[in-house]
């Protein structure tokens, strides 16, 4: 981004990317509960962790280390406008987990000083 701000057309620029992944690394800095206002669709129990030796899938804490780990990695992150609350952000990324497995569905939300998983996922559109 030229001006130094989430493009709603696209990506987030460099400070929004950086912010996303401190705060998932922050065990206290971070969410998933739902609420009527701000629903979740957090399953990570659900997905297929490619890198589990002891699990197969993502419990909630390496979810978290996952997400923070993509996006230190330059994962596309695409910022979209949320339903729920509206007019707020949305952070989006369609992660590939390999071959033989659903793409991961993951969107995020920033809030004062945390950061707030709103989807993780298998992919329901490919």
């Amino acid at each position: 981004m030229t001006n130094g701000q989430d493009d709603l057309r696209g990506g987030i620029d460099e400070e929004t990317r950086r912010q996303l992944a401190i705060l998932a690394k922050r065990s206290r800095a971070r969410t998933s509960v739902f609420s009527r206002e701000r629903p979740t669709d957090w399953r990570p129990n659900q997905v297929r962790n490619p890198k589990g030796t002891l699990d197969s899938h993502f419990t909630d804490s390496t979810a978290w280390d996952f997400i923070a780990e993509r996006i230190e990695a330059g994962e596309e992150v695409k910022v979209i406008e949320l339903e729920k609350p509206p007019g707020r952000k949305g952070y989006v990324m369609r992660i590939d987990l390999g071959s033989d497995v659903p793409t991961l569905y993951v969107k995020l939300q920033l809030g004062a000083g945390k950061i707030i998983g709103r989807s993780f996922h298998n992919s329901k559109h490919e």
